[in-house]
């Protein structure tokens, strides 16, 4: 199944959703899809017009493939223009998956402050893709094309604080309009930004991921390259705090990441 059909899968049923093994990440199933499930199951529960501002995301345990996940949702709060909500993504009977969501329609306000420029990066035609190879690269890269324009690949010894470049689905037949779910699973593509550092192979992970949205959204298909880049704000005992941020290819911004990470070498 693609991203598409899975996305199509949570609306249909969000009780008994089966990730394939072929979006599996080591024993788990790939983190930015489950978190890209549980958003489509929040979205359907709140108002339209309220577009999603912030998600707050705790990966609590790992989503086995081929597994059902249950994907439960919970509206905590609905004010005049903002809704809060939960949303859990379960498996036999153990929270796997936790994500808090600020949901909130635009305000008329004097306050306007332009983003910052994105950062320059070399051409996608320039850039090395990391392939995907079989039993080497994670399960789910078959799906996402990654090129390279910022530090290194994981475990080549590159002591460079930011990590990334260019992103998007890897080779879509049919051409969709990239949402918010796109995005949690174009940023969650790349690896812990501090496995660069390592020169062997160490199994890393996600503890706490925080994301905001910059809306209105920038129009965008899923043929369309984003440009993503994390920097390394501090790392130490096993554990690396990461700013990361995304833009479209003309330099608009998209998002804003934030990520806590476990790396075991």
């Amino acid at each position: 199944m693609g991203f598409s059909e899975l996305l199509q899968a949570v609306r249909d049923n969000p009780q008994a959703v089966r990730i394939p093994a072929a979006w599996g990440q080591g024993r788990a199933s790939f983190g930015g899809l489950v978190a890209a499930l549980a958003y489509e199951a929040m979205r359907a529960q709140v108002p339209s017009g309220r577009p999603p501002r912030s998600l707050a995301i705790t990966f609590v345990g790992p989503a086995a493939p081929d597994v059902p996940v249950c994907f439960e949702v919970e509206v905590l709060r609905e004010g005049k223009a903002v809704s809060q909500v939960l949303g859990r993504a379960i498996q036999d009977g153990q929270v796997v998956t936790i994500v808090q969501g600020s949901f909130g329609a635009g305000r008329d306000s004097r306050i306007a402050v332009s983003a910052e420029p994105a950062p320059e990066a070399k051409a996608v035609e320039a850039c090395q893709e990391m392939p995907y190879i079989p039993t080497v690269t994670p399960e789910f890269t078959r799906f996402l094309a990654m090129r390279w324009a910022f530090g290194g690949l994981p475990f080549t010894n590159n002591p460079s604080r930011d990590m990334g470049g260019w992103v998007r689905l890897r080779d879509q037949e049919a051409v969709e309009v990239v949402t918010e779910a796109h995005l949690l699973a174009l940023v969650d593509a790349w690896p812990p930004a501090v496995l660069p550092h390592l020169s062997a192979p160490a199994p890393g992970s996600t503890l706490t991921w925080t994301i905001e949205f910059v809306q209105p959204m920038t129009a965008l298909t899923t043929q369309d390259w984003c440009l993503y880049r994390a920097h390394i704000e501090h790392a130490r005992d096993g554990y690396g705090h990461v700013a990361a941020a995304m833009w479209s290819a003309k330099g608009e911004l998209l998002a804003i990441s934030r990520q806590t990470v476990a790396v075991f070498g």
